[in-house]
């Protein structure tokens, strides 16, 4: 943390520590991350499936089922463009990152976005993720999303994801 006082930059070291325990839907999520692999679960109801399912579906309220291996692959449905560095960033700015919708998912994954010059980041961008040397039960383990080079993606086909 930097604190500004009367033109001096003090800089307090700052550290957060917490444990998370996963419930057993989190828990497949996160396994599959550290298989490379992205899963989600399906809602009996309503069939939306869900990527990082919490166990439920939060439209029909009923617990979700089954473990559905979803693309690593998708479209890029919103994103930022971010030009202001801060103390430790291990990108160069600017760069974008935003909501990556897998194929065949009803919830999308945030996510850094790279291999693509920034004036070329768009709505609708087909993206890949690329994945980390050493693999994990974290999100960490998609080091970033880049783009396939397939046309982009129509906007109904993702316009009730944003």
């Amino acid at each position: 943390m930097t604190e500004r006082s009367e033109g001096m930059i003090v800089e307090r070291p700052l550290k957060l520590e917490y444990d998370y325990t996963a419930g057993l839907a989190q828990s497949r999520f996160l396994k599959g991350l550290a298989e490379g692999k992205i899963i989600g679960e399906k809602c009996p109801v309503c069939g939306k499936v869900y990527v990082g399912s919490r166990g439920s579906c939060p439209t029909d309220g009923v617990p979700t089922e089954g473990e559905i291996e979803v693309p690593a692959k998708g479209t890029l449905t919103t994103f930022c463009v971010v030009n202001v560095q801060f103390a430790g960033q291990s990108v160069e700015t600017p760069y974008a990152s935003g909501y990556m919708l897998c194929d065949g998912a009803d919830i999308a994954l945030m996510g850094l976005l790279q291999e693509v010059p920034i004036d070329q980041v768009r709505m609708g961008l087909r993206v890949e993720a690329v994945w980390a040397d050493e693999l994990g039960p974290t999100l960490s383990s998609i080091k970033y999303w880049r783009p396939t080079g397939e046309p982009d993606a129509d906007y109904e086909t993702y316009r009730h994801h944003l």
